[in-house]
Parts: C-alpha cells; sequence; structure tokens
C-alpha cells in the first residue's frame, strides 16, 4: 500500500469546525511525549506533517489530517491526533477544556471508525491504564500501539508485548502492537489492523 497524499487539514476543539466530509477518521490517543506524533508520520510516511515537540503538552486541539492511500479497502481518510494526557504541568483551565473536547469527540463522532492508543514500551503509566478502561467503557475497542521498541532488545520485546497485554487486561494479543517509528517496525501490522477495524465498523455484526 501506498500513501498518495497526506495533508493537515485543520485543527478544532469544536464539533461545528470538524471537517465536513464523511471519511472515515482514524483518531491517535496517548500520553504526553508518547511519541504519537512520529508515529503518525512514520506510518505515512512522512518526515513532518505531525509536528513533533519535546515539550509536554503541546498538543493542545484535535488535528485533523486528510489521507489518500492506494489501498482499494481503505483509500480515503482521516487521521485525527488528540491532546496527550497525563501532562499536569498544563494549566488547569486547558486541562479542563480537554476532557470534554476529546470525550465528545470519542463518544459523538459518527465517522470515528478506529481508536488508537500509543503506550511507551519502556513503561506503563496509571493514566495507560485508566485510559484504555475509558475507551472500553465509551465502546471503543483500541489498537494498543507500544511505542519506542526499537531501544528494547530483540529478546525483550515479546516479553514485553505481554506484559502490556497483562496490565492493560487485554485479552487478544493480536490487538497489541509493538511499533518504531525510527525503523519503520510494526507499521504494516498497524495499517492491516485499522483495516480490520475499519471493515468492522462499515459491516458491523
Amino acid at each position: 500500500m501506498k500513501i498518495l497524499s497526506a495533508d493537515f487539514v485543520k485543527s478544532c476543539m469544536k464539533p461545528a469546525h470538524y471537517p465536513g466530509e464523511r471519511l472515515p477518521e482514524v483518531a491517535f490517543v496517548g500520553r504526553s511525549n508518547v511519541g504519537k506524533s512520529s508515529a503518525i508520520n512514520s506510518l505515512l510516511n512522512r518526515k513532518a506533517i505531525a509536528k513533533v515537540s519535546t515539550t509536554p503538552g503541546k498538543t493542545q486541539t484535535l488535528n485533523f489530517f486528510r489521507v489518500l492511500t492506494s489501498d482499494k479497502v481503505l483509500p480515503n481518510m482521516f487521521f485525527v491526533d488528540l491532546p496527550g494526557y497525563g501532562y499536569a504541568k498544563a494549566s488547569k483551565s486547558v486541562r479542563e477544556q480537554w476532557g470534554p473536547m476529546i470525550e465528545r469527540y470519542l463518544t459523538q463522532r459518527a465517522q470515528l471508525c478506529a481508536v488508537v492508543q500509543l503506550v511507551d514500551a519502556r513503561g506503563l503509566e496509571a493514566h495507560d491504564v485508566t485510559t484504555l478502561e475509558w475507551l472500553t467503557h465509551l465502546g471503543h475497542r483500541p489498537i494498543v500501539v507500544v511505542t519506542k521498541i526499537d531501544k528494547l532488545s530483540r529478546g525483550r520485546r515479546r516479553p514485553c508485548l505481554l506484559q502490556v497485554c497483562q496490565t492493560l487486561g487485554v485479552e487478544n494479543h493480536e490487538e497489541v502492537l509493538g511499533y518504531s517509528s525510527k525503523t519503520n517496525e510494526g507499521r504494516q501490522e498497524l495499517w492491516n489492523a485499522l483495516r480490520d477495524h475499519y471493515e468492522s465498523w462499515k459491516n458491523p455484526g
């Protein structure tokens, strides 16, 4: 599969500002500095379509990217980068806006076909567990992507993924994928998972 085009469209805080095209959407969630922007860039085979920052809490809006691929099943879609969770230094007023904004999108957006939750291979935090529980409560079945897997030796990667499954309570191990934005390890597996989720969303039951 080739990425034919990938473009940043807009940043939004309210449903009235969301793109009007009724294309399927994939939401990316994860704690601050987990590597969401890097993973999106890697997945789209672009160097800097999603801005990478070393400053936690930089993303404070829903950022929409229009994606066109050569795939016959999932040719057109939006990637949606959500604000990182677990960042305590953001102002209280900003944090209070994030919660309702994100929950409104996750519960009301009809075009949302898949949710990708990113966690760090070097260790989970309590926020990761509660976020997965929250997403599941909202009715989603997130694809868990373990980022920065390249920082672990080959021998430690499989045990790491199994530990993530155990900590998060994920029974289907195929829903937990190792990923490296540096080497693109796991890229095809994630695209395959997105395609499967899209088909399940499009043809429920």
